[in-house]
């Protein structure tokens, strides 16, 4: 075959075949594609695996963070507090009068003197015939009868009983003769250091339940008790600062323990409502409006007026805050308190009855430009002297229950922003008092009821009324700066019920005439690093009393005028006038 003819029959074999070859070539090309597309597949649910198992151990370790979370401290534990170091310079002018404890003392004293000098003879003070002729003897055992018959006097109708008596009468007008009279004199102290340390703790223990503490230390430099502020060795000025006791401790300079100022569970949202009950050591103490003047937050709804109520109850509240268009923050609650457990009653040894408060609080409108208030309470079975240890006095406790105290106010403060260049903060709080005295009167205070009679003077009980006014200023200026007034009235038989308030000689409350105080707090620009609400300052102020009438936060004996004051009886040294020029360092944190 030629070549031409061999090339055409190669070509046309070529033409017959390509199909053939093309085909196997698409067939690799298929079998190919199909491989990869399985290795596709298997990559994507590797994928899909690897994203199944990266999300759930991001879901694991969500759940861990949050178990985490949800078991720190931080989630359930907020911790707080503040401290404060305190100088005062204190001055005073008193009236004159006569001591009565250390009258009787005197008493005691010399007639043991006369009876162990000659135990056989004559009394040296009631031997003269006209006071019957007692002996040594018979004088002192005379005055012994005399304490120990005045300490079983339990009422008006007795006291009378017991000075009616010939014997008695006798030995009431001879206590005259030693009689230690305290002539006016110009009480002062320089610079009183103080340091107070509270500690906050607020527990989230369940849904709707929480428990908040405070801990609390107040001391005197250089001492550990309070005859700083209770006039320590002599008579002391108010009945609020005779000695620390239970509803006083952590807010009258002491020793440097610490006490529970506060402990307390709260139970809120109850049955899905804005409803709460709380009952322990209650948040009653530092209300408004002193909050200005602390430089502390509004209490909110723990509170009480600090007019009314100054005091660390032991007691519980119910509240409610209905959800009112027009009265924004409104709400309102009934509180109860235990002032004095008694213990078993009607035995040989006890017949008083408890101290118990009750209460109603009234806020129709609590937002930050206002709050409104209105309060009533009433304290029951009001006793003469609380439990104290180491007074003036000696170890004092209740040992009558002189009657009831009905409490009135109402009130407001308000907050008013950029007037000139900073805001201005105003209050105004009015309140009443009425007495209910019984039958009983104090025989450790010489038959004293409640508001009423003198020392060894009982006077028939009645009821008083007495009446109180506070109103005052604080204006914060951009700088951090705020400056405050405040002014204090209170009438002739004006008690209210305030011994733990921040006041170092007496709660300005509770004055019986007027009192005037100025104050600058100057704050650290510094930012807050414990929480939002950390910050320090400085605070200078001025604070005078003019005292109308004595008894000032005492409910035992009728008050006098002070101008009236000369020689009398009294178991209290009677302030005509005092000041207090103070400055404090405080971090709250």
């Amino acid at each position: 075959m030629s070549r031409r003819k061999l090339s055409g029959v190669m070509a046309a074999v070529a033409v017959v075949l390509a199909p053939l070859g093309a085909l196997a070539a698409d067939e690799d090309v298929l079998k190919k594609i199909d491989a990869l597309s399985r290795e596709i597949e298997q990559l994507k649910a590797q994928v899909r695996a690897n994203e199944a198992k990266a999300a759930k151990g991001e879901a694991d370790s969500k759940a861990l963070a949050q178990r985490a979370q949800d078991r720190s401290l931080a989630r359930w534990l907020t911790i707080g507090g503040d401290y404060r170091f305190r100088i005062d310079h204190l001055r005073g002018e008193t009236r004159p009068f006569t001591d009565v404890a250390a009258t009787f003392a005197n008493a005691q004293n010399l007639l043991q003197r006369d009876f162990f000098g000659n135990p056989t003879g004559v009394s040296s003070f009631f031997g003269a015939p006209q006071a019957g002729g007692m002996s040594t003897a018979g004088a002192l055992s005379g005055l012994m009868a005399f304490a120990q018959g005045m300490n079983g006097v339990r009422t008006y109708d007795q006291a009378l009983g017991f000075l009616g008596t010939p014997q008695n009468a006798g030995m009431a007008q001879g206590i005259g003769a030693f009689a230690v009279p305290v002539p006016a004199y110009k009480p002062k102290n320089d610079t009183l250091y103080t340091n107070r340390l509270r500690l906050d703790l607020h527990a989230k223990a369940t849904q709707d339940v929480s428990v908040t503490t405070r801990l609390a230390m107040y001391k005197t430099f250089g001492a550990q008790d309070d005859a700083a502020v209770t006039n320590g060795g002599a008579a002391p000025f108010f009945a609020d600062r005779v000695g620390v006791f239970d509803g006083t401790l952590g807010h009258v300079p002491s020793s440097g323990e610490v006490a529970v100022d506060r402990a307390y569970g709260t139970w809120s949202n109850i049955g899905g409502r804005d409803m709460w009950f709380s009952v322990g050591r209650r948040p009653a103490t530092n209300g408004a409006p002193s909050n200005l003047k602390l430089n502390e937050p509004r209490p909110g709804n723990g509170g009480t007026p600090s007019l009314l109520v100054d005091y660390a109850f032991d007691g519980m509240t119910l509240g409610y805050a209905p959800d009112i268009d027009g009265l924004p923050g409104a709400y309102g609650k009934i509180c109860y308190g235990r002032g004095f457990e008694s213990g078993f009653r009607n035995t040989p040894a006890n017949s008083i009855q408890d101290t118990d408060m009750l209460g109603i609080a009234l806020v129709p409108i609590d937002t930050d430009k206002l709050r409104v208030w209105a309060q009533w309470n009433r304290g029951m079975h009001i006793f003469d002297a609380p439990k104290m240890k180491g007074t003036y006095f000696g170890d004092t406790a209740p040992r009558a229950d002189l009657g009831d105290i009905d409490w009135f106010g109402i009130g407001a403060m308000s907050t008013l922003k950029k007037v000139g260049p900073g805001n201005l903060n105003l209050f105004a709080d009015v309140a009443l008092s009425v007495t209910h005295p019984n039958q009983n009167v104090s025989a450790q205070f010489g038959f004293q009821g409640l508001l009423t009679g003198g020392f060894l003077s009982p006077e028939a009980p009645s009821r008083k009324r007495g009446n109180a006014i506070a109103v005052g200023m604080r204006y914060d200026l951009p700088s951090r700066t705020k400056i405050g007034l405040e002014y204090n009235r209170g009438s002739k038989n004006w008690i209210t019920f305030a011994p733990a308030a921040d006041d170092i000689l007496t709660a300005k409350a509770g004055t019986r005439g007027n009192v005037y105080e100025a104050y600058l707090i100057q704050e650290l620009d510094s930012k807050p690093i414990s929480s939002f609400m950390s910050k320090a300052f400085f605070k200078l102020g001025f604070v005078y009393y003019d005292f109308k009438y004595t008894g000032s936060n005492n409910w035992v004996g009728a008050p006098v005028r002070i101008s009236d004051m000369n020689g009398q009886f009294s178991a209290l040294a009677p302030l005509k006038k005092a000041y207090d020029i103070y400055g404090t360092f405080e971090v709250k944190f």
